[in-house]
């Protein structure tokens, strides 16, 4: 019998109602600060909190920043950038869903 390649993957479920700190979200991203204190300027994250070291970001929070960093390192985008691209993005969801609930594809 031939033998089956086996990949096992691990990851962790994070919830909505996950808050991280900054320090947090950094690590699981594995980007710098200073790209997230950049993406809160620009609206791409938007902390609970009322400074950096009081902030709290949801777990939607970590998938725009890892979005966010892939849009910056792999096609170069600039904050500014960025935000844009996202927002281009959520409005496609939104038009796409809006799409699948009139029953249209």
């Amino acid at each position: 019998m031939p033998q089956a390649n086996i990949t096992l993957i691990q990851g962790v479920i994070v919830e909505e109602d996950v808050r991280l700190t900054l320090v947090e979200l950094c690590q699981a991203c594995n980007v710098a600060e200073e790209h997230v204190l950049a993406w809160v300027i620009e609206g791409v994250l938007e902390p609970v909190g009322a400074s950096p070291p009081e902030w709290r970001f949801s777990g939607d929070s970590l998938r725009r920043a890892r979005l966010a960093w892939r849009l910056a390192q792999d096609l170069e985008i600039n904050p500014p950038g960025v935000a844009l691209a996202l927002d281009l993005l959520d409005e496609i969801a939104t038009l796409r869903a809006r799409l699948q609930r009139s029953g249209s594809n």
